[in-house]
């Protein structure tokens, strides 16, 4: 196993990072601060665009889609991009100035990989240039939406159209003035098999009939300017040429989805641990209390070491599952990505507690940002399934393969 990245990825590393320095880290302040003014909530931070024109000009745009998307991709393959991800993840909101940020990076793979030629034209084509942006609709209030077969929402057809109606909540992005396209995913034939009830469809923001609920607060938190929304569809008609690949394809169009973007939430989430962990170790070196540095305090030295241990381990199991589903394919990495979604999260959240701890009332301000980064990862434990789910799966297979070793 080589554990060197290569000459393409070494080379954008470099440059990415030299990007963070120059124009993201300078901006986190001021990010924040028109973020933080109830009047700016849905309004896209006006420094945002100079930063994508920026990011573009520098050929560091789009870089997501792996080497199977043909035209579309920019040639990177899952491991080549993946510790991209981690360096986008620092900063929560870094990765759109790189066109390279949930939940438009799924959205786009779905076009990319379903879509009509239409339906690429007149969507993917604004997303990947970075001029409108996107949600995925699906989760529900009333269904427990961890097994996507419960997803209840009608999609009924009515001679050239479909008329979908129903309930969801949770949905990201919605709110951001930029979200023009929703994907939504529903049931168009209840009698068919479990798997084929469903599908998915394009419906514009503006379509008549898609309302806003109320605003959900992530653990307190409002989170614009995208947000999350609880949004209601009340006979809201789009044209039958909206269904992507077509009726009953709507679970396998789901699963196809996360196979990248499981990855890429991983990866950010390894990016946010190994910041926090920096901002721990130079906490410690410069605070005193009883008389010592903390940093000289056993208690301490054993948490950043554990810290760094954990964060390397997730590191590489998750740049082996990036691995693995360039080499065999996303079905047959599915326990590595199982495990990853499970590993990483988790992981960064016991380091990044540790990281505020250290920081004591501090860490629990806006003055550092490994309290939002807390928020993040606690959930990205639920987002794209719950640890359950995917404990769930990955010991059941494992249980069928183990137990069938001949000699065990």
């Amino acid at each position: 196993m080589d554990f060197d990245y290569n000459i393409t990825t070494t080379s954008l590393i470099a440059r990415i990072e030299a990007f963070m320095d120059a124009h993201i880290y300078p901006a986190e302040q001021a990010y924040t601060d028109w973020m933080d003014d109830p009047a700016n909530r849905w309004s896209q931070w006006p420094g945002m665009e100079a930063l994508k024109q920026k990011a573009r000009g520098q050929g560091l745009w789009n870089l997501f889609l792996p080497r199977e998307y043909g035209r579309f991709s920019p040639g990177l393959t899952n491991l080549e991009y993946a510790p991209l991800a981690e360096i986008f993840g620092r900063v929560p909101w870094a990765s759109e100035a790189f066109n390279c940020s949930a939940p438009d990076t799924g959205n786009m793979e779905v076009l990319a990989k379903y879509g009509s030629p239409e339906q690429q034209e007149r969507w993917l084509a604004p997303l990947m240039e970075g001029e409108i942006r996107s949600a995925y609709v699906m989760t529900e209030p009333q269904v427990a939406s961890s097994d996507a077969t419960n997803i209840e929402t009608s999609i009924v057809r009515d001679g050239d159209d479909y008329v979908i109606n129903g309930r969801k909540w949770w949905i990201s992005g919605v709110r951001h003035p930029a979200c023009e396209l929703l994907i939504v995913m529903g049931k168009t034939d209840p009698t068919a098999a479990r798997h084929q009830q469903h599908s998915t469809i394009i419906v514009p923001r503006d379509t008549p009939g898609v309302i806003i609920v109320r605003d959900l607060k992530l653990l307190g938190a409002l989170n614009p300017p995208g947000s999350e929304v609880e949004m209601r569809f009340e006979n809201v008609r789009v044209p039958a040429e909206n269904l992507i690949l077509g009726e009953g394809r709507g679970f396998e169009i789901a699963q196809g989805r996360l196979g990248p973007g499981r990855i890429h939430h991983c990866m950010r989430s390894i990016g946010q641990a190994q910041r926090a962990l920096e901002i721990m170790a130079k906490r410690v070196d410069s605070r005193v209390a009883f008389g010592r540095r903390l940093a000289e305090q056993s208690s301490i030295r054993q948490d950043v070491a554990k810290s760094f241990c954990e964060v390397e381990m997730a590191r590489l199991l998750t740049l082996k599952a990036a691995d693995r589903m360039d080499k065999v394919g996303n079905k047959a990495a599915k326990d590595l990505i199982a495990a990853i979604k499970v590993v990483a999260p988790t992981m960064a959240h016991r380091v990044i507690d540790r990281a505020i701890q250290s920081h004591g009332a501090m860490g629990l301000s806006g003055d550092t940002p490994l309290a939002e980064f807390l928020s993040i990862n606690r959930y990205v434990r639920i987002a794209d399934g719950p640890d359950e789910v995917h404990m769930s799966q990955l010991g059941k297979q494992k249980i069928a393969e183990y137990a069938g070793v001949a000699g065990g």
